[in-house]
């Protein structure tokens, strides 16, 4: 049985439907009722005769989780897989004026909401006999960026995969991370359609041109949750269009072959 935080829509979204596509039963966990039971009816009993139900939950809240936790598993089952999706993502600000309480409220999701899903769902993995866990990190996981909430959180996150590998690893549970770059989902192309983000900028530092979608992240989290990744555990796998290798590379001061190649008519 798979878990998703965050599950009703974005990356959340894409790996309820890839879990159930390869016949898990889902738990949909979210705080928006209307696109988490729709996200169920349409995944219940459908490929692999998968069951799929959604729970209402905010992760920010450890009691209420634990309590969801309860339920999943009397109804579902003990849980096999959990994807820890929810998340906030803002835009850009600085740390001298940004809303002090919008911070707060993004850790408690981004990172504290984190922490109570491995938790709670955790020790029912440990009491079962292993599992596998796949938290979302993120590019910003890996340098600074002008996201003064969102960024340290997704750090933070990083090195909690870690600690949760090496403490969980002899239960036979395997804790893993997924760093996307900007994903293109609905909101981001909101963003880019109210010129809040530069798409031009944003391809401009990939090695690749073309974002990933939803999908594509979903791919991943199955892969780290697969037989195939069963010696695999601690890791901070990007998914990123080659981001990482392209970011530096791309804003070096001398220039860039790749551009003058381009801008010389060469190939």
């Amino acid at each position: 049985m798979a878990v998703i935080t965050g599950g009703a829509r974005g990356i959340g979204e894409a790996a309820a439907r890839r879990f159930a596509a390869d016949g898990h039963p889902v738990a949909i966990l979210d705080v928006n009722a209307a696109l988490g039971n729709a996200l169920a009816g349409a995944l219940d009993g459908g490929a692999g005769g998968a069951r799929a139900r959604y729970y209402d939950c905010d992760v920010a809240d450890a009691a209420g989780v634990e309590a969801v936790a309860e339920r999943v598993q009397r109804e579902l089952g003990a849980p096999a897989v959990l994807v820890t999706s929810a998340a906030m993502i803002p835009n850009t600000e600085s740390i001298m004026d940004m809303d002090l309480a919008a911070h707060d409220r993004m850790w408690r999701v981004n990172y504290f909401g984190t922490v109570h899903a491995c938790r709670s769902f955790g020790r029912r993995m440990i009491d079962a006999g292993g599992g596998s866990i796949v938290t979302i990190g993120s590019i910003n996981s890996l340098l600074p960026l002008p996201l003064p909430a969102y960024n340290p959180g997704k750090v933070a996150l990083a090195r909690l995969t870690q600690l949760l590998a090496a403490e969980l690893g002899r239960h036979h549970v395997r804790v893993n991370s997924v760093a996307p770059t900007y994903v293109m989902t609905p909101e981001l192309q909101a963003r880019i359609d109210s010129g809040q983000r530069d798409l031009g900028k944003m391809m401009g530092v990939h090695a690749l041109d073309t974002l990933p979608i939803t999908a594509d992240v979903a791919d991943a989290i199955a892969f780290l949750c697969s037989p195939q990744a069963r010696t695999i555990t601690g890791v901070l796998l990007p998914v990123d269009s080659g981001w990482g290798a392209s970011v530096s590379y791309m804003t070096y001061s001398g220039g860039v072959p790749w551009d003058r190649a381009r801008t010389s008519g060469g190939a």
